[in-house]
């Protein structure tokens, strides 16, 4: 009997069987690994741009503070013009409570809520040095710009006023983060008004 193709029994698998099975199991594993990558990358981004919220947004909040601080501390003053007054200090500076916005509208401000409420060097709003606004830090129990005070963030967050009439002031907090090599970024605005 000629035969080239006998096998006996108890032979093991070609080459080609063995990578065709190789291959099928490479992609059972690879595929799921992948797969479980992307939805880890996809929450973390997620985690980040809900901080990164609540940051934005804390800043709008600060700033409503200090115009409501400025119309209390008018308002304890007493006169006939409370809300005028207490809007004037807001927007330029004229108040003694140092609630004033005024160096956010020729520059970008930056928020450290640790600080006392105003703006300027020593308060809590105050002009960014240079061109960019430092990174903030997550303490024990808030976001500060104190470096000594907890681990380095990602995030970076910055104020702008702009006046859109003598009576309206938009204010846009932003905040920026990079990610994975991507740069994220997400602003909030509001427009303040004088209390009527």
């Amino acid at each position: 009997m000629t035969s080239s193709s006998y096998k006996p029994e108890g032979a093991g698998f070609t080459l080609i069987e063995t990578l065709i099975a190789v291959t099928i199991l490479i992609l059972a594993v690879v595929g799921p690994l992948y797969v479980a990558d992307r939805a880890i990358v996809t929450s973390q981004i997620s985690r980040d741009q809900l901080v990164a919220s609540y940051l934005a947004q804390e800043g709008i909040e600060y700033v409503r503070t200090m115009r409501d601080h400025e119309f209390l501390a008018a308002y304890h003053a007493g006169g006939s013009t409370v809300a005028t007054n207490a809007w004037n200090a807001f927007v330029v500076g004229t108040g003694a409570s140092g609630g004033s916005i005024a160096s956010c509208i020729t520059t970008t401000c930056t928020l450290d809520p640790s600080k006392p409420m105003g703006t300027g060097s020593g308060f809590a709003l105050a002009s960014c040095s240079g061109s960019a606004c430092g990174p903030l830090y997550l303490s024990s129990s808030a976001y500060t710009e104190q470096s000594g005070s907890g681990s380095v963030t990602p995030f970076t967050r910055t104020l702008q006023a702009t006046l859109a009439s003598t009576n309206d002031m938009r204010i846009v907090s932003t905040v920026t983060w990079t990610s994975r090599g991507t740069l994220y970024r997400i602003s909030v605005y509001d427009h303040l008004v004088p209390w009527q």
